[in-house]
């Protein structure tokens, strides 16, 4: 109980409310936006053409009651701007507009509020689907989020992959993962096999640690298998086809370095390296990995 109110006193610190879903138009056109706020007035935020399935980042902020996020190009050059006078995160309405960044189009911006991913002992709910900002160039995901009462967070209990403009179910995939921000999904090819794969954000440890599942696609179908791949602080390097993990604990005195290649889809350990911080010599010494 001490460690769950540490972590919402915490949470509640750096964060706004709750993560938001919002349906509506943009213009005559159909869309979903998702938004994060955060206390110091940095909003995150992405919307998607309900048409096109392919969302947009518009990161911005929410000062004196008037939220702006930014849209922008391929070349991270600011294309347009998205404004909500008067803005409360308890709205369950919101109108607003999409203005070109030379001023030359304006369109008008009306959402309502479809739910929220709010937190605490006493909140519950049995689904909830929010969709994900990164996207393979076929497939587009929606995480299902549960929330149990006694349960501080919710928790995602699986993914769901939808082609791109007909919105078909492709397949639904079992999770249990710990609920991070907005977006938990990454998209990237982790088997080195040219096919694009995604990942869903599982977990963070002590100090910089994290975990992530890691799902591949059968490049024989529209199906993706849950991969055996795991490890800390995973990054994979495409040119070399190689994987290097980092691990550190102990305030960072403790360091583990590995690298892996990719056999018949299974991670094999080629390389690895422990080291300790050493008080007498002042520097880091190579220890035997345990």
């Amino acid at each position: 109980m001490k460690i769950q109110l540490l972590l919402l006193m915490i949470l509640t610190s750096i964060s706004g409310n709750s993560q938001s879903s919002y349906s509506g138009n943009l213009g005559k056109y159909n869309i979903t936006l998702i938004m994060y706020h955060y206390k110091d007035g940095d909003s995150r935020a992405y919307y998607v053409y309900d048409k096109f399935d392919t969302p947009i980042t518009i990161n911005g902020r929410l000062e004196d009651g008037e939220l702006k996020l930014f849209e922008k190009d391929y070349s991270e050059k600011k294309s347009a701007i998205l404004i909500f006078k008067d803005f409360k995160e308890s709205d369950k309405t919101i109108k607003g507009k999409w203005i070109s960044i030379d001023g030359s189009k304006t369109y008008p911006i009306s959402l309502k509020k479809d739910f929220e991913i709010d937190y605490g002992n006493n909140v519950e709910w049995k689904t909830r689907e929010l969709i994900q900002s990164n996207t393979t160039e076929e497939h587009y995901f929606k995480t299902i989020i549960t929330k149990e009462k006694g349960q501080l967070y919710g928790r995602i209990s699986g993914v769901k992959i939808f082609e791109k403009k007909s919105d078909k179910l492709i397949q639904t995939i079992e999770l249990d993962c710990q609920l991070f921000g907005i977006d938990n999904v990454s998209v990237g090819d982790y088997n080195f096999d040219g096919i694009e794969d995604f990942s869903v954000f599982e977990a963070s440890y002590a100090g910089p640690n994290t975990s992530s599942i890691y799902i591949l696609r059968d490049p024989n179908s529209n199906q993706y298998i849950k991969s055996n791949f795991s490890g800390t602080s995973l990054e994979f390097d495409n040119e070399s086809k190689l994987i290097y993990e980092h691990n550190q604990c102990c305030a960072g005195r403790s360091h583990r370095n590995a690298t892996y290649k990719v056999v018949d889809n299974e991670m094999v350990l080629i390389e690895e390296e422990c080291l300790d911080y050493d008080e007498k010599q002042k520097d880091f010494i190579e220890v035997e990995c345990e």
